[in-house]
């Protein structure tokens, strides 16, 4: 009689991490109400269904929903509403801390609703959630146009644009969510609710920054602008001149061109040495590129340098190899209060002790156009920062997992004296491993309790809590 019980019943991680006992019916009708697919464990496509950028991510949900469209994800929500289950949700999956994949409840994975539709007169885009910005990137270019998006292309639309979303056209036209005109989003209670400056305009703010905290955002509408030959590329210094090409870059940075977004980064070459890039990438024009770039391109005793002309979409891919398929990650991050000498020779210090050739860490500009949009008028928090800096401890072996993991603490915690507490929401990693008040950071107080109240009002019993969390007050205990 157990065994026949056991049989009649799917066993699915629920909300408060106990195991749920789902009755087989109800999880062959869910199948059977899905354009979509549903995936167990036994099923072919589930190890590549439930397999993410971040190898260090070893998550098994006990059920994945890839969903054809809103009315499957609509299904999806309601199931595990109802059944009480844990919930993940998928869009690109690239995002470092894993909680696009839960372990034993229940995924949904918008990775097969990935169209793009451009309105060229209308000068807008509109994206599936499942979309990467590859996809977003080559439609959009068609027809000459683009909007800010990440600078790795296999990163997803969604998670992106909902933490902020940094880009190289930031210096003109802000984040990612700063370009968002609407969105349309699926509930806690399976509702489809349309955000924008008209509708809902509470949530609509609360998306642009918030994360998934609000539900299941299944297409994205974003103004785009015209785009079209950038100047960008590397600019390489032997580690020997990285003090004095950091504080000469600094001082270049400091009034900047709109048109120009850069950064640093600490990086092995494919020769062996450890160097300094300068990245640039510049939306001005190729020959006032040269003129404008020139000082910072000779300075010093460059190694090497491939900046030129470019395609934005080639551009746009230039940083998937630093960033490859397949490898244990790990990433700590904070936004720098300066760039000086003191915290430059810390930076070289850890730089120089990098545990793997993959690793690497990085100074991020924050673009002009990030900085003139009002403080208050997005959840994403940060604006007047003039740099994030980030460190990634990388590798393809996972037997040098604890080597990255202590280099990376280690060179995080050495630089607190030069760091705020705040954090890009987007760069964080577990919330378990984090804490609650590293979320709390990423917003400062006054924002952070406006989500509460939005919260409390769209996710009441944190539904949608695999995300930076920001738990609701009126079920405490959820």
């Amino acid at each position: 009689m157990a065994g026949g019980n056991q049989m009649s019943t799917v066993e699915v991680r629920g909300q408060f991490l106990d195991i749920v006992g789902v009755d087989r019916a109800k999880v062959d009708a869910l199948r059977s109400a899905l354009r979509g697919i549903l995936l167990q464990p036994s099923d072919d496509g589930y190890e590549k269904a439930r397999t993410i950028w971040n190898e260090m991510i070893d998550h098994r949900p006990n059920l994945i929903v890839q969903c054809a469209g809103v009315s499957d994800v609509i299904v999806a929500v309601n199931f595990a509403r109802i059944n009480e289950l844990l919930v993940s949700v998928r869009g690109g999956g690239h995002n470092v801390s894993g909680n696009a994949v839960c372990n034993g409840g229940l995924m949904i994975d918008l990775s097969m609703m990935t169209s793009v539709h451009v309105d060229a007169e209308r000068q807008t885009a509109r994206a599936e959630g499942g979309a990467t910005w590859k996809d977003y990137d080559r439609e959009t270019q068609v027809f000459g146009l683009a909007s800010t998006g990440g600078a790795v292309s296999r990163t997803g639309i969604a998670g992106l644009t909902l933490g902020g979303g940094w880009g190289w056209l930031g210096g003109r036209h802000g984040l990612a969510c700063d370009n968002l005109l609407s969105a349309d989003v699926v509930t806690a209670d399976g509702q489809l609710v349309t955000a924008s400056a008209d509708q809902n305009e509470n949530l609509f703010w609360g998306l642009r920054g918030g994360g998934g905290n609000f539900g299941v955002v299944t297409s994205f509408e974003y103004k785009v602008h015209p785009v079209h030959e950038v100047f960008g590329g590397v600019v390489w210094h032997p580690m020997e001149s990285a003090r004095d090409v950091l504080l000469f870059y600094d001082e270049f940075t400091e009034s900047c061109s709109d048109d120009l977004v850069s950064l640093v980064q600490f990086v092995t070459l494919p020769d062996g040495p450890l160097a300094l890039g300068v990245e640039v990438c510049y939306f001005g024009g190729v020959q006032k590129g040269e003129e404008y770039l020139r000082p910072l391109r000779e300075f010093g005793s460059p190694i090497g340098d491939d900046v030129g002309p470019t395609t934005y979409v080639d551009y746009q891919q230039a940083s998937d190899e630093v960033f490859p398929e397949k490898i244990q990650n790990y990433w700590k991050s904070n936004f720098l209060k300066r760039l000086d000498a003191r915290s430059i020779d810390v930076l070289i210090d850890y730089a120089k002790k990098i545990p793997t050739p993959e690793s690497v860490a990085m100074i991020e500009q924050v673009g002009n156009g990030v900085r003139r949009v009002d403080t208050n008028a997005t959840a994403f928090n940060h604006r007047e920062a003039r740099y994030s800096f980030l460190i990634c401890g990388m590798t393809p072996d996972p037997e040098n997992n604890s080597q990255i993991v202590s280099w990376t603490q280690e060179f995080f915690d050495a630089m607190t004296p030069f760091t705020d507490e705040s954090v890009y929401v987007n760069y964080l990693g577990s919330q378990d491993e984090e804490g609650d008040d590293r979320v709390l950071a990423a917003y400062g107080a006054g924002k952070y309790e406006r989500l509460v109240k939005l919260k409390n009002k769209y996710d009441p019993s944190n539904l949608f809590r695999l995300n930076q969390n920001v738990k609701p007050t009126l079920n405490p205990d959820r």
